[in-house]
């Protein structure tokens, strides 16, 4: 398989699809398209520059701008605020308040907090129609934690085939690069730096987990320096020294290296294998190992059955990593500037400590990830036979030469760090706000009317779902049970007709907390912003994950490092508002944090849209107590400059009481929108008994219960209740819940219908 991706002669010769194309090209017996979906994380519309955005310094993405400019670009397309609850609602067509995923999915999330094993996701659908499904990459929709299927997840709601990492994130980078850096010293990013760089050096050994050793050297302008050239090889360079020298014993080839070592999971046919980091399969760059993975398993598809492979990109999510250098455009093979831009960002540190010079830093991370996904996507289409290379190395996209649909959507907006202007970075992912919901959506192939063009309709991630079922043939909603209706439009009507009118009036997105044992709740994390304080927040899952994003982890483990609160008996914290009594009460002079919500939901129609937060806060006056406010806006999606919904320029005070200017317009659209809003949270039904959720308490779930407990006994989507009448789940699959069950047998469940 050829990789090397550096420059045009090596584009040039990595196109060897020839005989790929032909196979590629020809429909499936039935007639139906093969699917790619490809997922990218963190990357939210405001970093692309095909929608019209990408500020002043926008991510080099060539090879989806080709294939945007071939296609359909959706302006106007929400996800959810977080990946979990976005992924899961491109699958199974439901909202968070149906699913009850809220928030990224952590390790201290209950089986009722994950996708339940009795959704019905897209791969079990088409898998009616004749399709084979495989996914790549970031699964994070259950699992492993809190679940009886542990790695095997992925199987439960029907993938063939599964190549990746259950739980989704990389883990944090080692600042130790394998044992070579002692600890407390300064060290760049997981691997040993260049010459440039505090414990720098020009040259290393660079020793494998099988014995072997290569010598690395950084001896051209266009080369990563050498810790960079061997991490990216799976190895750890030993710097200075010569493979003749003897290996030092402090090397640790189980550590885990964000975006390049990390244990994987290779599932096939239900039967799992974990790979381990010791093996070369679980080192080298994460995006790279997802596209080697997605091009082997397309092309050893049996031509004329259709397939759906879903290439679930890790990347830009933090740890923010340098890739190789030779995924990113415009560096190799670039100017002398260039190269000289590449030594200095090659000895980046990856954290931020809010300053402005670090947080340009940061972006220069974020970017060229993001380049790397991209350069990596073309190959993935390259070598598939889906397109082909240039002579001057750009993508050679035909859309009507392959029977290949093409799908590519942001899971979220961006994070706040990586947000390019105008959009807002205090009110990015994890928020309902334009900036945490709004993505880019592109879809491209065979059959698509009048390629490149815009399209202004707004349309939902939860619309993919039954995207993907027209696609296939399928009438999603005549086999999907009645009980629990679908908030999915079908959109394949953009693809014939450019004319086609809006098939969605109403919007939705909704952030918030995930169910946990005895009502727990991630601890806070404090990110610094620009000039001084921070945001507190509950997203992060850990404090590992809270430390990637550059945080200050207060939840358990907290360390008291900060002089005000040194001598408080409490070492952890439960939520942002104890944060923020606790430093009141230390020192009264001191700057209180900004606090995210408990819950930010936003819905939106054509011209306005509202805004519904939910706070515990802290107030000296008032103690620790919950706080709901609305804002209402216009927007719109204006290239270049669109109408946001920034701070200040809500039409409502936080009460929900007018502000000057207000018409009568303002009113019918605020009174329909909370309407509607209203409606909405109106879906949020938990049928306590019903772990099925098939719309009715009956024998079927006791027997479920019964299996579960024998077998399990943990968290499982029949956990209804604690130890005690009436308490929240507690993790476990028990007695109580069995009480819950019989008390309820013979219930049938009323499901509210969705809004569009």
């Amino acid at each position: 398989m050829c990789v090397a991706v550096g420059s045009v002669a090596l584009l040039a010769a990595c196109d060897d699809g020839g005989s790929r194309r032909v196979a590629n090209a020809a429909p499936a017996e039935s007639g139906k398209p093969n699917i790619l979906f490809v997922m990218m994380d963190d990357v939210g519309i405001d970093q692309m520059t095909s929608f019209g955005y990408g500020g002043v310094n926008p991510p080099k993405m060539p090879n989806m701008d080709a294939v945007a400019q071939s296609g359909i670009r959706f302006r106007n397309t929400w996800a959810q605020p977080e990946c979990s609850p976005a992924r899961a609602s491109f699958f199974v067509g439901r909202y968070p308040t149906r699913t009850h995923i809220y928030q990224a999915l952590g390790p201290n999330d209950l089986a009722n907090a994950q996708l339940s094993p009795y959704e019905t996701a897209i791969p079990k659908l088409l898998r009616k129609a004749g399709y084979e499904s495989a996914m790549f990459g970031k699964f994070h929709l259950a699992g492993p934690e809190n679940n009886q299927a542990d790695i095997t997840t992925p199987a439960l709601f029907g993938w063939d085939y599964f190549y990746g990492w259950i739980g989704g994130l990389p883990e944090s980078v080692d600042l130790q690069a394998g044992g070579v850096v002692p600890g407390g010293t300064s060290n760049q990013c997981g691997f040993v730096p260049g010459v440039t760089a505090v414990d720098g050096a020009a040259t290393g050994a660079c020793h494998f987990p099988d014995n072997s050793c290569t010598q690395m050297i950084k001896n051209a302008p266009e080369q990563d320096v050498a810790g960079l050239q061997c991490l990216a090889a799976g190895g750890i360079l030993v710097p200075g020294a010569s493979c003749a020298d003897p290996k030092p014993a402090g090397l640790d080839f189980s550590r885990y290296n964000g975006y390049y070592v990390s244990p994987l999971v290779i599932l096939e046919q239900g039967q799992a294998e974990k790979v381990l980091p010791r093996d070369p399969r679980a080192r080298g760059y994460r995006t790279t190992i997802e596209t080697d993975a997605a091009i082997d398993w397309i092309n050893s598809r049996t031509p004329g059955k259709p397939w759906m492979a879903t290439v679930s990109y890790t990347s830009a999510h933090t740890p923010w990593q340098q890739p190789p250098g030779a995924l990113m455009p415009g560096l190799v093979g670039g100017g002398a500037d260039e190269y000289v831009n590449a030594e200095i960002f090659n000895n980046l540190t990856c954290t931020s400590d809010g300053t402005p010079p670090a947080m340009l830093r940061m972006q220069e991370l974020q970017n060229r990830m993001t380049q790397a996904l991209d350069t990596e996507f073309g190959r993935l289409l390259v070598e598939t036979g889906i397109a082909t290379w240039n002579p001057d190395g750009s993508l050679n996209y035909e859309p009507e030469a392959s029977n290949t649909l093409i799908v590519i959507i942001g899971d979220n907006g961006s994070l706040g760090i990586a947000v390019k202007a105008p959009f807002d970075p205090t009110r990015a992912k994890g928020t309902a706000y334009q900036t945490g919901v709004w993505v880019p959506l592109i879809v491209a192939g065979r059959g698509v009317a009048e390629p490149d063009r815009d399209v202004e309709h707004m349309v939902n991630g939860v619309d993919l779902f039954e995207l993907f079922g027209e696609l296939a043939g399928i009438d999603v909603r005549q086999e999907l049970p009645v009980s629990r209706p679908v908030d999915s439009v079908g959109i394949q009507a953009y693809l014939k007709n450019p004319a086609q009118p809006a098939l969605r009036q109403t919007n939705f997105a909704i952030s918030g907390l995930n169910q946990q044992a005895d009502g727990g709740r991630n601890g806070p994390c404090v990110v610094p912003t620009v000039g001084g304080g921070g945001t507190c927040m509950q997203i992060a899952t850990s404090k590992s994950v809270c430390g990637d994003n550059s945080g200050f982890w207060w939840g358990e483990g907290h360390e008291d490092l900060a002089p005000w609160d040194g001598d408080n008996a409490i070492d952890s914290y439960d939520t942002c508002a104890q944060v923020n009594q606790v430093r009141y009460g230390n020192n009264n002079a001191a700057q209180m944090y900004t606090i995210m919500p408990d819950q930010s939901v936003a819905v939106r129609e054509t011209r306005y849209k509202l805004v519904r937060n939910t706070f515990k806060r802290f107030d000296p006056a008032k103690g620790i107590h919950d706080e709901v406010e609305y804002e209402f806006y216009e927007v719109d999606q204006a290239k270049g400059t669109p109408l946001l919904d920034e701070n200040g320029m809500s039409k409502i005070n936080l009460d929900g009481t007018p502000m000057p200017g207000w018409t009568l317009a303002d009113d019918l659209a605020y009174k329909d929108l909370k309407d509607r809003l209203d409606r909405l949270m109106l879906s949020a039904v938990v049928c306590e008994g019903d772990g099925n959720i098939d719309g009715v308490v009956n024998q079927a779930d006791l027997d479920n219960w019964n299996r579960i407990h024998s077998s399990w006994g943990k968290s499982s989507v029949y956990d209804f209740a604690g130890a005690t009448p009436g308490s929240l789940p507690d993790g476990y699959t028990n007695g109580p819940d069995q009480d819950v069950v019989s008390l309820q047998l013979g219930k049938t469940c009323v499901y509210p219908p969705s809004v569009y």
